[in-house]
């Protein structure tokens, strides 16, 4: 019997503490109709039996209410309901379009690619899942019958005569079914074909679903972003999930009226956002450090730093929705080949390396000093603690090319005084300093002006970085070096075969003298066949793991200098990267190492043995 004494049941919430157990946070689009927001119980009921807890987003076009609302969320339900206005993607409306949701349409819209950005778990039923592909870069059927009509009267005469064969042999064959059904909501009414590679796979464990059924529309074309994971038989595309590893999901049926069999899905989704949660929490705590970056590559087109700026891959933006707390940027210099000038190999308007490198990183300067409020110039890492602590982002300065220092030892302290923290020796050439992985084997390693300048970096308190240096040159480095060294952006040969990665034997060496080698992005590195992804990634990071130890490992994405995988494409992705060292059982401490920790161990010692 229910008391109606509200300190009764105050007494049951203060009984222990905490009050409550949280549990991840699910915003649920809301339904309009005749001028209010509503929401069938169905909805927040999964939900809420799934171990989550329900909200709901009322469809209000603000920025602000949109941004703020996103931040409050773990995971993102996309409802169902009436059509989208075909304007969104361009097309005209067919006289057998519904009735369309104006007051949902561009709301919606927003939320989800907002959503998508900062890599929030989503799932669409129904109108959700073409909300998925339209605000994501597919386009919806408006009538599923229209569109199977116009494609049988298109078919050549001798594919509609074989097709009728077909049929005369197996008559059982349904040409057409029936997608919106008169039934009850909880009653299946077709079958859909699963993909065995799939997440959908994943949770029922069978290659056919039974599923109720209430669309005349579907998707079309699900776009770059998603892959078709199942169909009915009739060939209509009945659910999608994402291409690029992320917990995204669309199904057309109603999930939310299934009982238990529908049930499903949102325990994936409560799941996925308990991750993502999780995630979020971890980079509250810890510093996420890129250490490295070609953006300045990008500065001649006058790239906009404080935009979301799709010529880059990082900017304020993305560095915020990937929950990236700084990135070294490195001034990369071409390295010019024999009877061409340094000046010929760069957009701007200099004379040597030296002048190169410090414009560079006057444009960097001028870039935070514009952006003050949020992003600052760090260069120790008590510089990036307080940063973080103060709500910032941090940018420090690195060079890739130690022919910036134009053959005179001297710059080596003027480019310290000047905040920079590592010096990559070479690039895709012999230079002066030392021989580079893709080089002639000029100097046969370090040469004797190279030594010098390693010994003067140790004084100046600039890191060695050996990212693109020969085998050679590494050893060498190694051994001339008082300090640890670094290797800001390299993969393992063990896995690819490449001149730029590291062997086994230089990972142990690296580690002995207590450097760190962070993985890079850039696909050849990864795998020498097929596509780079975020997977392939995680794969060289266990290896280096395994061979060095967790004290001794990082990430350096090379974004804007041919970095970037699918799943881990530029800085809004790298709560990716958290989210699968989670996967692979890394705990806190390591991930914290792995994220900068190593890293800014080594600088400190650097910094620590300046004259």
């Amino acid at each position: 019997m229910t008391s109606f004494n509200l300190n009764t049941h105050l007494d049951e919430i203060y009984a222990s503490f905490p009050e409550g157990k949280r549990k991840p946070i699910i915003g649920i689009t809301a339904n309009f109709w005749n001028g209010e927001a509503t929401m069938a119980k169905a909805y927040y009921q999964q939900v809420a039996d799934a171990g989550g807890t329900p909200v709901l987003i009322p469809p209000v076009n603000d920025k602000d209410i949109i941004v703020s609302t996103l931040s409050g969320i773990d995971g993102l339900l996309l409802s169902g309901g009436a059509d989208i206005n075909p304007l969104w993607t361009g097309e005209e409306p067919l006289p057998q379009l519904h009735h369309i949701n104006a007051q949902r349409d561009l709301p919606e819209l927003l939320i989800t690619q907002l959503a998508y950005n900062r890599q929030i778990p989503i799932l669409g039923i129904c109108r959700g899942i073409q909300t998925l592909v339209t605000a994501l870069g597919g386009k919806v059927t408006q009538d599923i019958e229209t569109a199977m009509q116009e494609a049988a009267a298109e078919e050549p005469t001798d594919k509609k005569k074989s097709k009728r064969s077909a049929s005369e042999a197996e008559p059982s064959r349904p040409i057409h079914i029936k997608h919106s059904q008169d039934g009850d909501r909880n009653l299946p009414t077709h079958s859909v074909n699963v993909e065995k590679d799939s997440m959908l796979y994943r949770l029922y464990k069978s290659e056919k679903l039974y599923v109720n059924s209430f669309h005349h529309q579907a998707v079309a074309e699900t776009g770059k972003r998603f892959k078709v994971t199942a169909k009915s038989p009739d060939g209509v595309i009945e659910a999608v999930e994402s291409s690029e590893f992320k917990p995204i999901l669309g199904v057309q049926w109603h999930p939310e009226c299934m009982e238990t069999e529908g049930l499903r899905l949102f325990e994936w989704l409560v799941a996925q956002a308990n991750n993502f949660h999780l995630a979020k929490r971890l980079h509250d705590r810890i510093l996420t450090l890129d250490t490295h970056c070609d953006t300045p590559m990008f500065f001649h087109q006058d790239i906009k730093f404080d935009q979301r700026d799709p010529r880059i891959l990082v900017d304020l933006h993305k560095m915020t929705d990937g929950r990236q707390d700084a990135v070294i940027m490195a001034a990369y210099l071409p390295q010019p080949k024999m009877g061409e000038s340094f000046s010929s190999k760069v957009h701007f308007d200099v004379n040597t390396p030296m002048e190169y490198a410090d414009f560079i990183f006057d444009k960097i300067e001028a870039i935070v000093r514009s952006n003050r409020k949020y992003i600052s110039i760090a260069r120790t890492p008590a510089d990036l603690f307080e940063d973080k602590r103060k709500g910032r982002k941090s940018i420090m300065f690195g060079i890739e090319n130690g022919i910036a220092l134009n053959h005179d030892i001297a710059n080596v302290k003027h480019f310290a005084q000047r905040g920079v923290v590592y010096i990559t020796l070479c690039h895709n050439g012999d230079n002066d300093i030392c021989d580079s992985a893709k080089g002639c084997d000029t100097n046969h390693g370090v040469s004797k002006f190279g030594e010098k300048v390693i010994r003067e970096m140790n004084r100046e308190g600039i890191m060695v970085d050996l990212s693109h240096a020969s085998e050679q040159s590494f050893f060498d480095a190694l051994e001339i070096s008082k300090t640890p060294i670094v290797c800001s952006h390299s993969c393992c040969k063990a896995l690819c075969d490449v001149p730029r990665n590291l062997s086994d034997d230089q990972l142990r060496a690296l580690a002995k003298k207590g450097g760190v080698a962070h993985i890079t992005l850039y696909g050849g590195f990864l795998r020498k066949e097929g596509e780079a992804t975020i997977r392939d990634a995680i794969e060289h990071l266990n290896h280096a793991v395994r061979i060095m130890g967790i004290d001794h490992v990082g990430l350096g994405t090379d974004f804007d200098g041919d970095g970037g995988v699918t799943g881990l494409a530029d800085s809004s992705e790298l709560i990716n990267f958290t989210l699968a060292l989670l996967k692979n059982k890394y705990n806190e401490r390591d991930i914290q190492k792995i994220w900068g920790g190593n890293w800014l161990r080594v600088m400190a010692q650097v910094q620590a043995l300046t004259k």
